[in-house]
């Protein structure tokens, strides 16, 4: 999986400018002058604390609240993961919502804002060009569709959701729910929380898929590089997966048939000289504030039958990795029917998203699922050939789909905005000034004469779907067959999903809605005037790749590939290359060896730092010569390193630095993207078999040369980072974790920033690394994406079970548990996880009575 909101930039410049001190007041001592400041602090003091601790939820005794049928118990830990028991769903979902709305509204609010393209309602102008275009994709206009595609039963799980939200928030409104507002009120004065929908719930999926998409950004780089480069160089630069070295997730698919698609070959030789650049700006003004799908972004689970293991049952481990936030994107919850019936089946326990129902990744009594990001490729970028308000489709003009939406703006004057699309969906390009026209060069294919260029956008996301039903299956599936049927509904984001059963099986399966494409293969953008090049129809459901009980007794999923190349459905170039995937296999391989595995060694798999580019170049290194003695010691440091990328290791961070330092070196003069480590991993370690090549030669070959030289730059940048002394060098604080409000945390004002904001931690781990604390080459090695959560479920014994997720459970700044669970985070330490009726009365800390009111 994966979704983090990146933090936007909150100016305040219509605040009052700050009162002058006096410097003369005639009469007042000094005793009377510090007395005076004292008072004055407390007083400000007292007022913070009651401003900040006002919204702070209550947590025992017993609130009435309309609309419930029956009393419902909300029990919680130290830690504050709710545990909710009910008579009925609509109980049992109200109380979700309103234990949501007690924890998180404030980004439960933000986030509707955001996937409706309205933040220009809370944050003013600064906000309008996103807004644009996100109201341009229409995410809500699609979740709305998708209310009334609900059968009856689901849409009352969303609406007793919302009813529960909505009934917090009548008691609670402005600063009262979140101290964010009273902030809020500083710019933007007479503000009103809406109450919650069914909608708002389904648009947050939206945004979970385009924070998960794929493949958008290297096709950007790749039509760019096309312009400059050959297509053999391209090729060096995104080479195919290394099937030879590193593991795919179905060996052989257990169900397939001959493909109506092409091989897409012939269609990238055609689209391979489109010169396009406007996406990376298009896609910039959604990605500053809901996150890239860079480097990191992905996720690790596996699972292993119990052949494997100590108990004689399966363990599942599930990591995902997304964009660093604060809070965490998750929330921990437990759903227990009080009697577990037909009429109310749920008994499920895991991590949720705040804004929605029902537990996303988790168990129940029966089965264990886990979630990795599938890698697919879902977008498509078409280049269109437009004339006035028409565009080509096969030779003829055809008018666009035009319509109109009002922007309303915080201090500001109403905005019209019109958003065109085409039949593969909306335009995206001249969304903002600084995005440039598409190139009028010579187009294979041959686009009309006297037609403009723009770019539409197809994505699976923005047709509706069924995700918003499938998470209740998952929540009440009870084996194989019931899994499959929930996945089935799970089409965006596309995800790889592992099982686990207490009879003991294991398996894997595909969901998703997954185009089968005509003449391209979706690489590079398509002309969109030739039909040749639409989707054809998605890959039926009984033909995705899935697997059961497989003999190696494990399955491994870590966004590396799902299938060979004799898999007859295309389904990406850009898979992650492999090399997280291998190091878990290795070491599950190397625990079975010495004996069966547990949850404690579970555990030791996700702790796992080993840097395995950093192992390459200290071999690369050993017959490299270098004049420069405090250099050589430095490379000397890689001689003795086990190539754990620990947060206090010396030769890790050297190591790290030594990598930049290198793949900047080789690319970015060139101008090649240095975008994910994973595929730079393969190419360096290609290019260091490979002393003639040419990428050697433009770095100021030959390699040894090459290679010395970054030697010592990468010495002079740790000299400047760390000091002299390499004693004192450690990869943990240059590679540090920042905790950054999505909202507030930038806002320029640092007592505000204060609020909201914590951090730096010091962390380990790396990018491409098991323990997947992710960075961004040539800019900073601080981390930026990270493993949002952690599980370990125990199939044999629930209660076993082991779960962390990267702040707190709590949206609320200063609240105990906004950011108790941080510090565990970093070090790889997991609570225990309680499930039976026995454990979770015996974990409680706080029980909170819901009551109909009279």
């Amino acid at each position: 999986m994966t979704t983090q909101t990146s933090p936007i930039d909150i100016s305040f410049d219509d605040a009052p400018p700050r009162r002058r001190s006096v410097g003369r007041i005639i009469g007042i001592s000094v005793f009377g002058l510090i007395a005076g400041i004292v008072v004055l602090a407390l007083v400000a003091a007292g007022f913070v604390a009651w401003t900040v601790q006002r919204s702070f939820p209550t947590l025992d005794g017993t609130v009435q609240t309309p609309g419930l049928n029956a009393q419902i118990e909300v029990m919680r830990t130290e830690q504050g993961a709710a545990t909710i028991v009910a008579n009925t769903t609509g109980d049992l979902f109200f109380a979700q919502g309103y234990v949501h709305a007690q924890d998180r509204f404030w980004e439960m609010d933000f986030r509707r804002h955001v996937t409706s393209g309205r933040l220009s309602e809370l944050f003013g102008e600064s906000q309008l060009e996103t807004d644009m275009f996100l109201r341009t994709l229409g995410w809500r206009a699609v979740a709305e569709q998708e209310v009334e595609l609900l059968d009856d039963t689901v849409r009352g799980y969303y609406q007793a959701y919302a009813d529960g939200v909505n009934a917090y928030l009548a008691e609670h409104r402005g600063a009262e729910a979140s101290l964010e507002y009273a902030i809020l009120d500083l710019q933007n004065p007479g503000y009103e929380i809406e109450p919650w929908t069914v909608a708002d719930s389904l648009a947050w999926l939206k945004a979970m898929a385009w924070d998960l998409r794929e493949n958008i950004e290297a096709e950007t780089e790749r039509a760019l590089l096309a312009q400059e480069h050959t297509p053999e160089q391209i090729a060096e630069l995104y080479p195919a997966y290394p099937y030879d070295r590193n593991p795919t997730i179905v060996p052989v698919p257990t169900t397939a048939r001959a493909a109506s698609a092409g091989s897409g070959e012939d269609a990238g030789v055609r689209t391979a000289s489109i010169a396009w650049t406007e996406v990376g700006s298009v896609v910039e003004a959604a990605s500053t504030l809901l996150g890239g799908a860079g480097e990191g972004i992905g996720s690790n689970s596996w699972v292993v039958s119990g052949d494997l293991t100590e108990s004689g049952l399966p363990l599942l481990a599930n990591d995902p990795h997304l964009g660093a936030s604060m809070p965490s994107i998750w929330h921990q919850v437990d759903l227990k029917c009080r009697v577990v019936t037909e009429t109310c089946p749920f008994d499920v326990a895991g991590f949720g998203f705040s804004g929605v129902p029902g537990v996303i990744i988790g168990h129940n009594a029966h089965i264990a699922w886990g979630f990795t990001n599938l890698t697919t490729d879902v977008v498509d970028l078409y280049i269109e050939a437009v004339q006035g308000d028409q565009y080509w489709r096969d030779g003829v003009l055809v008018p666009l789909e035009i319509r109109h939406e009002t922007i309303s703006v915080a201090g500001g004057d109403d905005v019209d905005l019109e958003i065109r699309s085409t039949v593969h969906g909306p335009i995206v390009s001249g969304l903002t000034d600084d995005f440039t026209a598409v190139a009028d060069g010579d187009i294979p294919g041959g686009a009309p004469e006297g037609s403009e260029y723009a770019v539409a956008l197809q994505w699976t996301a923005l047709q509706p779907g069924t995700t918003g039903a499938s998470i209740f299956a998952l929540d009440v599936a009870k084996d194989w067959e019931g899994f499959q049927a929930a996945a089935a509904l799970f089409d965006v984001p596309a995800q790889n999903l592992i099982y686990a059963d207490t009879a003991g099986n294991i398996g894997y399966q595909t969901p998703g809605k997954l185009p089968i494409r005509g003449a391209g293969d979706g690489s590079l953008p398509q002309p969109g005037w030739d039909s040749a090049y639409d989707w054809t129809g998605f890959i039926p459901f009984e033909e995705l790749p899935s697997v059961t009980n497989p003999s190696q007794g494990y399955i491994v999923t870590a966004n590396n590939a799902v299938v060979g190349a004799e898999y007859p459905y295309f389904l990406t170039n850009d898979w992650d290359y492999g090399w997280r995937a291998a190091r878990i296999a290795t070491l599950i391989q190397r625990q079975v060896a010495t004996g069966k595995l547990t949850a404690e060694g579970m555990q030791e798999i996700q702790a796992d730092k080993e840097f395995w580019m950093g192992l390459q170049l200290a071999a690369a290194y050993k017959d490299v010569p270098i004049a420069d003695e405090k250099a050589a010691a430095a490379v000397q440091l890689l001689r003795a390193w086990d190539g754990q990328n620990d947060a206090d290791s010396p030769a890790a961070a050297y190591a790290n630095v030594l990598w930049d330092t290198l793949a900047v070196r080789l690319f970015a003069d060139a101008g090649a993207p240095l975008t994910s480590q994973s595929r730079l991993f393969l190419v360096v370690d290609t290019l260091l078999d490979d002393p003639d090549s040419p990428w050697w030669q433009a770095a100021g070959g030959p390699r040894d040369a090459v290679l010395a030289d970054v030697a010592v730059d990468a010495y002079a940048r740790m000299v400047e980072l760390q000091g002299e002394n390499t004693r004192n060098w450690n990869w943990g604080s240059l590679h540090a974790l920042r905790l950054t409000s999505s909202t507030f945390g930038s806002s320029g004002i640092a007592p505000i920033e204060w609020l909201f904001n914590r951090g730096p931690f010091p962390v380990g781990g790396g990018s491409s690394v098991v323990d997947a604390t992710g960075w961004v080459v040539g800019e900073s090695f601080e981390t930026v994406t990270v493993p949002s959560m952690r599980m370990i479920v125990d199939l044999s014994d629930f209660d076993l079970s082991l779960w962390n997720h990267l702040t707190g459970n709590s949206g609320h700044a200063f609240h105990p548990n906004y950011v108790d669970q941080a510090e565990d985070w970093a070090h790889v330490r997991l609570s225990p996880w309680p499930f039976s009726r026995a454990a979770v009365k015996a974990a409680a800390a706080h029980t909170l009575v819901l009551a109909p009111a009279d």
